[in-house]
C-alpha cells in the first residue's frame, strides 16, 4: 500500500551566518518547527511506512544544540565546552531542511524502509520558513 505521512517536530537550537552581513552574524537561538512529509511502501504487517518517533529521534539531535558552519572558527572555541554541530556551509533554514531530508532518507535506508522524503519545511520563527521538495531523496 502506497501512502503518505506527515509529521512536525520542534526542537530549540541557536547558530549564526558566518558569511552573513546583518543581525544574523551574531549567535541567537530560535523555537525551530520541522515538517516533513514522507510516502512510499507500508509495511505489509505493521501498515506502517514510518514510525513518527524515527523522524523525531532524527531531527531531536539537533535540540539544545549549536549549529555552526564547519568553517566557523567561533565552532573550534565553543566546543571546549559544548558540543557543536557543524553543517557544510551556512546553518540557514534552507539548507538545513536540505541537511535534515538527506539525515532522515539515511536513516530509513539503514532501516530497510520504503519511504522517500518528499518535503522538509523548517520554521525558524513563526513569520519565516524555507522548504525544499526533496525529488529521490
Amino acid at each position: 500500500m502506497i501512502c503518505r505521512i506527515f509529521k512536525e517536530v520542534q526542537f530549540d537550537a541557536s547558530h549564526r551566518l558566518l558569511h552573513y552581513k546583518g543581525k544574523c552574524n551574531c549567535l541567537h537561538g530560535h523555537r525551530w518547527k520541522v515538517e516533513v512529509w514522507m510516502e512510499g511502501q507500508a509495511d505489509e504487517k505493521t501498515g506502517i511506512l514510518v514510525d513518527f518517533n524515527t523522524i523525531r529521534e532524527v531531527i531531536s539531535t539537533f535540540d539544545h544544540q549549536i549549529i555552526l558552519n564547519r568553517e566557523d572558527p567561533m565552532a573550534r572555541a565553543i566546543e571546549a565546552f559544548h558540543p557543536v554541530i557543524t553543517t557544510p556551509g551556512e546553518p540557514t533554514s534552507e539548507n538545513l531542511a536540505s541537511l535534515f531530508a538527506g539525515m532522515i532518507r539515511d536513516e530509513c535506508t539503514r532501516l530497510g524502509l520504503q519511504a522517500r522524503v518528499v518535503r522538509v519545511r523548517v520554521w525558524e520563527s513563526p513569520a519565516c520558513y524555507a522548504e525544499v521538495d526533496h525529488e529521490g531523496a
